[in-house]
């Protein structure tokens, strides 16, 4: 099992490459942070670009993976992306995990001031996204006449240290981007269903777990061929609201044959509320989690 944070962009840096450094002190495997341009009713705070936050957190850590926590077409597209991610994974010595998803509504959406997309069309567009993302970062010149995109000559040059590109963990929770992730996954990761109770949510990510292991099954991939990722803070329960939360939830994770699990720093107050005293505890018991 490995364990993972996610660290919200919503501190200045003076703050946040600290917490950045303890990720990696602490021992966790992996850290995050969000891409969006403003998220739920946190917009109104402050707020920091995920690509410059990452590359910041590259240059104060040496061993932990880094990761977009998700990137989506809403408002990234993959001619630009691709020359964020080469620099990224170049910056953090190949450390670059590329959490990609296809963009809900809300805030990243309204701004543009566009009409928004059914949740079909958000995943058609997903899918040109990660087709023509995967094909200008394992090709020098890529030119491309797609329904949602157009690249002309696009330049993948030097390309990525990690070829032929930086791990696709493609989240997905229903039957068609379950699909995508098993076509173009080298992870997937998965929020599970928004459940009014604890029991009920793990009984439907259990759910999930096994439509998954299907649909790879289905695309002639073993189920256990790529990482799997829960998110356990989609839970009605905060994961770090104590240690035994914390290893109740990564005890489940791992039944179900989850390889890796991610939750959030503690914040002060509304989203992931909680005590920084729980983080330490947690970090102290990584070892023993990850044996579990």
């Amino acid at each position: 099992m490995r364990i993972g944070i996610v660290i919200l962009p919503d501190q200045r840096w003076q703050v946040s490459a600290e917490r950045w450094r303890r990720a990696e002190e602490y021992g966790f495997d992996h850290a995050w942070t969000y891409d969006h341009l403003g998220w739920r009713d946190l917009i109104d705070g402050p707020w920091f670009d995920a690509v410059p936050t990452l590359t910041a957190a590259a240059t104060v850590t040496s061993r932990i993976k880094l990761g977009t926590y998700v990137a989506s077409p809403n408002f990234r597209h993959p001619v630009h992306f691709a020359r964020e991610v080469t620099a990224l994974d170049d910056i953090s010595g190949g450390r670059l995990l590329l959490g990609l998803g296809a963009g809900g509504t809300g805030f990243d959406s309204a701004v543009f001031g566009e009409p928004e997309l059914t949740p079909r069309r958000r995943v058609d567009r997903f899918a040109e996204f990660l087709d023509l993302l995967a094909t200008i970062l394992a090709n020098p010149a890529t030119t491309w006449k797609g329904e949602w995109y157009q690249a002309v000559d696009a330049r993948s040059i030097p390309g990525p240290l990690q070829q032929p590109r930086p791990p696709f963990i493609v989240a997905a929770n229903g039957p068609r981007t379950l699909r995508l992730a098993a076509h173009h996954g080298d992870g997937w990761v998965t929020t599970g269903p928004q459940a009014d109770d604890l029991e009920s949510w793990w009984r439907a990510v259990a759910e999930i777990k096994a439509r998954f292991d299907e649909t790879m099954s289905a695309a002639g991939r073993s189920p256990d061929a790529i990482p799997r990722y829960l998110n356990l803070d989609s839970s009605p329960r905060y994961s770090m609201t104590s240690v035994d939360a914390f290893t109740d939830a990564i005890g489940r994770a791992a039944a179900l044959g989850f390889t890796d699990v991610i939750t959030h720093w503690p914040r002060e107050s509304s989203w992931y509320a909680g005590d920084e005293k729980v983080l330490d505890a947690v970090a102290a018991a990584l070892p023993a989690l990850r044996a579990r």
